[in-house]
């Protein structure tokens, strides 16, 4: 089956909407992507054409986003474009959305504290309560930026051999 695959870099205009339908839960929003161009006349950039579109996030990326992201925040939204169609008192109605596969925040615009969901051991016969959370491999282990600092630490790899050092930034 063909796909048209996207990646759509804008702003959240609209406060993200959970809801349970019969065939999952999907979190809604509508983002805007404004292209920008430099203006040789202004010496600056312009706003040119702006792109709104509606984004549909299923099952737990649904639940990620509406616990992730506002009204306002910049982000960067991968998935499949698709034309809903229905009937209204107007007539047939339709309209463009991205079933998304994957959204982030934009990192180019701000900085972000990651926290990964805790997952649970699962077998048979055992019930939520007896499951104990698997160990999380990437506890414990440092991370190449500690903020406020003006270098690039080198960091531990799992690549075995000889490297160069990585150079710092001043």
């Amino acid at each position: 089956m063909n796909e048209t695959s996207l990646h759509v870099v804008g702003n959240v205009v609209d406060v993200p909407r959970h809801n349970r339908t019969t065939n999952g839960s999907v979190t809604n929003f509508r983002i805007a992507s404004t292209s920008r161009r430099w203006d040789d006349e202004t010496k600056g950039f312009v706003d040119g054409a702006a792109l709104f579109i509606d984004v549909a996030c299923w099952g737990e990326l649904g639940g990620n986003v509406v616990r992730s992201i506002s009204k306002g925040d910049p982000v960067v939204v991968v998935g499949n474009l698709l034309t809903e169609s229905w009937d209204s008192d107007a007539g047939r109605r339709q309209a463009n959305r991205i079933k998304a596969t994957a959204v982030g925040l934009n990192l180019a615009r701000g900085w972000s504290e990651f926290k990964r969901p805790a997952r649970a051991e699962s077998g048979p016969g055992l019930s939520p309560e007896d499951t104990s959370p698997s160990e999380d491999p990437y506890s414990g282990r440092s991370t190449d930026y500690i903020e406020g600092e003006g270098t690039l630490h080198e960091t531990d790899s799992d690549v075995s051999g000889d490297r160069e050092a990585v150079p710092t930034l001043a």
